[in-house]
């Protein structure tokens, strides 16, 4: 179904509305990150996208300059003590902002992998399940608080009214305030085993050093406490510890106890693991933290509440035979055909709102998770959209949505949902910004501001403003490519073997059987929610020679950039050392070159107590790390704080030149990155930075030089320009006819008509899909047009 580009001729243009500043954000003077400079007036209530080469300063313009003012502007309405709870937030580079509304952003960051967060959770759909079972379950355990796993069940005493022979009368009572709580794993769904041999060697005494848990040394706090407590004895073998010692040392609740005259807390090393460890989220921890974990914790279901992580009160109570776990675990779209069951006049209005938000659900493509799903196993698209999900039922109005690419992670079927659902959003008063690459979401748009020409240093200006009919005619780089499609290889290769799948039963797979080719480039595609991820991460990622590169989050502080995590600052530092004969360690921020004000941060944080962190520059180094001695050192006329703030592209020149600067162990790396399209990224960016589209390439970058035969990629055209997508299809060419098999998870037609090899996943999503339903040439899935796959791609190539 088409989409019309939107209600601007029925409600007045955008340009008919610029001069009054009620219908218009002006931006004057934004300079953040690569803006030059720019000004510019954004339509109100329009929907807006922002488009340009991957770093031509969309998300700069967009995330850094107007999100972030309105977000600090609203921010500053709080108390000082309020305020002193919040992240801070600087003011952004520009000169003017007028017209702001409150902006809501719906990004691609991961929802928190908070082990207690699920889908039901983290939108309104638990809670108002909760009250429907309160008042329909029977047998009625109590209030919605009853069928919680986050509220554990209390016993308190209090004073409660009874009416006696027509008289009140107060009495002292025991009752139960009840929460849906499972008291053995405590609403996790998992119970822990700890192998106890990790967390200490029992052949030493505590003084000896017997504790191998990281960051539990007898040095420290730690030793202090241990050896203070008068509950074992710190001298005396763990294997030779009383059953009682073990206890305490192991499993002793929070006690009182009193260390040199310090009033302090004690507990057993299991309770303490628990509450320190386990309950973060895994992503976020230091690696040796988490490979502690993996080695001495297991995780099993839990025996009682058989991972439900209810109460058996909770379980009990059901409606037409469902108690709300098996609710929870339903397929949303078969949820919401439950509820549409269900009639009940004395909760009709309750009844209404779930139905609504469950059939937004399924309307923006999610039909095919579940309630109960771990909210950290969500991807970066899935993750937006359940975010988008909690405004299109919101009353609020004339508020600014920012988008950053809503449409990564779906089939072509799924983006017409998609804009469906932002004009939805626009059609009630808002102001939706979008940045995207797309072009059937870009055609939907009232307005385009369209940055480039290039990016980095290339990029930072308005390349055109208008409407979308004038951006075909307007010979920008996006308006170039906006109505390119691809054609159908004239030949595709021959397969020189396959990895051979039986069997295949990972999340919603149907007992899959698939042969996937060797030697050729091979495209997995389907709707969201298939069985395309399930398949390579349950039958192919562990493989020998197999390669994955997804677009997770990459292990790193604000201290990391690409320059270390591809290796590229090692062969620099040598050649910075070997030409100014000193010590290697001089060149790195992280080591004996940082300045010793801001240890290498290049940034200062000052603890202003209840009021927020200041973060400033260091007036040391002046934000360039490094002392100021080890600039004085240089390589081919540049320090080594200028070298990491050059981008890749002017990195390649200066590192592949024939005079003193040339590097050839950097070079090589360089040459890999502006290969995957980060010519534009600074050496020395930090990779908190980095999109996740951004993050796939550079991992791609670092892992190319590996020896894997088979390399899997999760939608790398993530983040890429309609005019880059040709370069990143060179570069995987490039690799399977040097010997690789590559494999791509994508929904991008470009890629599909490029492949040599489709096999399509479907035919719908969750238990709707998990078969394999197409697989073969892009020619003979064009002409067949059996699945939805197939439909699109034919559109899109013309056939």
């Amino acid at each position: 179904m088409a989409i019309s580009p939107g209600t601007a001729a029925q409600t007045g243009s955008p340009s008919a509305h610029a001069a009054d500043s009620q219908d218009v954000i002006r931006v004057s003077g934004a300079r953040e990150n690569n803006l030059r400079g720019i000004s510019l007036e954004i339509p109100k209530r329009r929907l807006t996208a922002f488009t340009g080469v991957s770093g031509s300063g969309k998300s700069s313009l967009v995330f850094g300059t107007i999100a972030a003012e309105s977000q600090r502007l609203i921010n500053e309405t709080y108390s000082a003590f309020v305020q002193g709870f919040m992240p801070n937030l600087a003011r952004p580079d520009v000169d003017l902002l007028e017209g702001l509304t409150t902006a809501i952003i719906v990004d691609q960051e991961r929802m928190g992998a908070n082990p207690r967060s699920t889908v039901g959770t983290a939108t309104d759909a638990n809670a108002m399940l909760r009250i429907i079972f309160s008042r329909l379950g029977q047998p009625q355990i109590g209030s919605p608080n009853a069928y919680s796993f986050n509220v554990p069940s209390v016993k308190a005493s209090g004073a409660i009214t009874v009416e006696r022979g027509g008289r009140t009368k107060a009495e002292k009572a025991t009752f139960n305030r009840l929460g849906g709580m499972c008291p053995r794993c405590e609403g996790m769904g998992s119970v822990t085993d700890f192998d106890l041999t990790a967390l200490y060697d029992d052949s030493k005494s505590l003084n000896e050093g017997a504790l191998t848990i990281p960051g539990y040394s007898m040095d420290g706090w730690y030793g202090r406490i241990y050896s203070g407590t008068g509950f074992f004895d710190p001298d005396k073998p763990i294997a030779r510890f009383t059953k009682r010692e073990l206890h305490d040392l192991l499993y002793k609740e929070p006690t009182k106890i009193k260390v040199d005259g310090i009033n302090l807390t004690y507990e057993g090393l299991i309770p303490k693991i628990q509450k320190s460890m386990l309950s973060k989220d895994p992503e976020a921890m230091q690696p040796h933290i988490r490979a502690f974990v993996d080695k001495a914790i297991t995780f099993t279901t839990c025996p009682e509440c058989g991972g439900t992580r209810l109460s058996a009160e909770a379980r009990s109570s059901k409606i037409n035979g469902k108690n709300i776990a098996d609710a929870c675990a339903l397929q949303i779209s078969d949820l919401a055909e439950w509820v549409r069951t269900l009639n009940e006049p004395s909760v009709a209005p309750l009844l209404a709102g779930l139905q609504h938000l469950l059939d937004s659900f399924a309307e923006i493509g999610l039909g095919y998770l579940s309630l109960d799903r771990p909210s950290g196993t969500l991807s970066g698209g899935e993750s937006q959209r359940t975010k988008m999900i909690r405004h299109l039922g919101s009353s609020l109005t004339d508020v600014t949505y920012v988008f950053d690419e809503p449409t990564i992670g779906l089939h072509p079927h799924d983006i017409e949902r998609m804009n469906r659902l932002l004009l939805q959003l626009r059609d009630k008063g808002n102001t939706v910004l979008v940045v995207e690459h797309k072009p059937e979401t870009i055609a939907v748009a009232d307005h385009v501001i369209d940055l480039g020409p290039g990016a980095g240093s290339d990029g930072g200006t308005v390349c055109f403003e208008g409407t979308v009919a004038d951006l075909r005619t307007s010979g920008t780089v996006t308006g170039n490519h906006l109505d390119d499609r691809a054609r159908l290889k004239d030949s595709v290769r021959t397969p020189d073997g396959a990895l051979e799948v039986r069997g295949a039963g990972t999340n919603n797979l149907r007992d899959v059987d698939v042969d996937i080719p060797l030697g050729v480039f091979c495209v997995l595609t389907g709707v969201a929610g298939s069985g395309k991820s399930s398949l390579i991460s349950g039958s192919v990622a562990r493989r020998d020679g197999v390669v994955v590169i997804d677009q997770g989050a990459i292990k790193g502080s604000r201290r990391s950039n690409p320059a270390t995590y591809t290796g590229l600052l090692e062969p620099i530092r040598k050649a910075f050392a070997k030409a100014n004969n000193v010590k290697p360690a001089l060149f790195s921020s992280n080591s004996e070159g940082a300045c010793p004000i801001c240890n290498g941060a290049g940034v200062i944080f000052t603890d202003l107590g209840v009021m927020a962190t200041v973060e400033s520059t260091c007036e040391e180094c002046g934000g360039k790390r490094f002392q100021a001695a080890v600039l004085e050192y240089t390589l081919g006329g540049k320090n080594i704080s200028e070298v990491l703030g050059m981008s890749v592209t002017d990195a390649e020149l200066f590192f592949g030149s024939s005079g003193e600067a040339s590097t050839p162990a950097a070079h090589k790396v360089l040459v890999r990155l502006a290969d995957v399209g980060l010519g534009y990224l600074h050496l020395g960016q930090p990779l908190t930075t980095l999109s996740g589209g951004e993050r796939q390439r550079l991992k791609l970058a670092a892992q190319m030089a590996e020896k894997g035969t088979v390399y899997v990629l999760d939608e790398p055209t993530t983040g890429l320009h309609l005019a880059d997508v040709e370069q990143l299809l060179g570069l995987l060419d490039r690799l399977v006819d040097s010997g690789k098999s590559v494999i791509v998870i994508e929904h991008h037609q470009a890629v599909m008509a490029h492949a040599d090899w489709i096999i399509d996943l479907g035919p719908g999503a969750g238990h709707d899909g998990g078969r394999i339903v197409f697989e073969g040439t892009p020619a003979d899935l064009v002409a067949g047009k059996t699945t939805l796959t197939g439909q699109h791609l034919a559109a899109y190539v013309g056939a």
